[in-house]
């Protein structure tokens, strides 16, 4: 098995912690964000869901063109382009006084659509045989920035509101934003080596086997955004555990879920592999979603379907991406990264407005059950495309 470069393990290294920044400011707002919202005036349960999803629809209005122009103009331009909007969107949701003023700063902040640039920034600047070992590295980078967004978020929130939590997301686009110039390395080809045409583009997008990759992420967002509207009710109501206190659950969890996923990095070095992994953990989500539903009061019962479910998680945000890179052509690598990222923002915004309608209608354990159901048609999407992506990986591999 071939070892990373010091330019790879650099790229890896200094691009997971872009990456993870940006999340890292993202993720900030999730365990609180229901509980606050809640108390605000006028608050319905839709609402609570939109403003917690809305970001994205940002994401769906410039992932692709993002990623195409990154394909023209270069990587670290574009990702440029979409931090300073990002930053932007936190400025405007942590001066506002209403949802609809917050919703309309995560929208913003969604149009900070960098996800799919730096993605294939990665990819360019690593060997096709390295790639999974870099995707795993950006896996792990934000599996951290998740857990630690998990568990500062609470007392950050008691300290400085809502509002602070927001300012920093928008200082933790701009420290990224230095860490992209002065420290990733930029590709010695900058730019595609031919302008990618529209009938090219759209060929791409309609590729059966990146479109069961993109329906795959789609489901993966939809089912963490929901999950995000009922967790924060349902430890702080049902299990009785103060939201200062919530970290005392996700420590644990996410730890061992990190573990899990630095022991099955070595089963995901080949796509029939990774295929296998993934269908293993769309089913333990499932499941562990239904646990949820039905777990009652029983907190440790809890801790242990989400270390199950974010560990499926956590596996599948770094063997998804890392299959659309190998299987998309070279000079499309940004705008299939960009699709890719598209349907993981519309998965966002999709559970995040279902959950909040869900909230309203079943309640917090109603979430978790109608996320449950989201893998039955998973499911079957995957199973039928695995063959068809086993076979493209080899034609891609070919071309690389």
């Amino acid at each position: 098995m071939s070892k990373l470069t010091p330019l790879e393990l650099r790229s890896a290294l200094t691009l997971a912690c872009v990456i993870s920044l940006r999340l890292f400011g993202l993720f900030l707002i999730m365990p609180v964000f229901s509980l606050y919202a809640k108390a605000m005036p006028g608050a319905t349960a839709f609402m609570i869901g939109f403003a917690l999803g809305v970001y994205g629809l940002g994401q769906i209005v410039l992932q692709i063109p993002l990623g195409l122009l990154s394909d023209r103009i270069g990587r670290k331009p574009a990702i440029t382009l979409g931090l300073v909007l990002f930053a932007i969107g936190g400025v405007i949701a942590a001066m506002a006084h209403s949802l609809t003023g917050i919703a309309i700063g995560r929208a913003v902040q969604g149009m900070g659509a960098v996800a799919g640039a730096g993605i294939a920034l990665a990819a360019d600047l690593t060997a096709d045989e390295n790639r999974g070992k870099v995707m795993g590295i950006i896996g792990v980078s934000i599996g951290a920035a998740f857990l630690l967004a998990l568990v500062l978020g609470p007392p950050l929130e008691a300290i400085r509101g809502l509002p602070g939590l927001f300012a920093a997301t928008s200082i933790l686009a701009l420290l990224s934003l230095l860490l992209l110039w002065l420290i990733v390395p930029t590709p010695v080809q900058a730019r595609a080596p031919a302008a990618a045409g529209v009938a090219q583009v759209l060929e791409m997008l309609a590729d059966r086997r990146l479109l069961v990759l993109n329906g795959s992420v789609f489901f993966l967002h939809a089912m963490l955004t929901a999950s995000f509207v009922g967790l924060p009710l349902v430890l702080a109501g049902s299990l009785h555990l103060p939201v200062n206190r919530h970290w005392e659950l996700y420590l644990p969890v996410m730890l061992l879920a990190a573990l899990v996923m630095g022991g099955s990095l070595r089963h995901m070095r080949e796509v029939a592999q990774s295929l296998r992994v993934v269908m293993v953990c769309v089913v333990a989500m499932g499941l562990a979603l239904l646990g949820f539903a039905l777990s009652g009061t029983h907190l440790l019962v809890f801790g242990l379907l989400a270390a199950v479910f974010f560990s499926g998680f956590n596996l599948l945000e770094a063997a998804l991406p890392s299959l659309v890179s190998r299987l998309a052509p070279l000079h499309l690598r940004g705008a299939a990264l960009g699709a890719y990222s598209t349907s993981q923002f519309a998965g966002a915004f999709v559970g995040g407005t279902l959950g909040g309608i869900a909230l309203g209608r079943f309640g917090p354990h109603g979430i978790f059950a109608g996320a449950a159901v989201l893998t039955l048609l998973w499911l079957p999407l995957l199973v039928s495309g695995s063959r068809r992506i086993v076979d493209g990986s080899l034609m891609a591999d070919a071309s690389a």
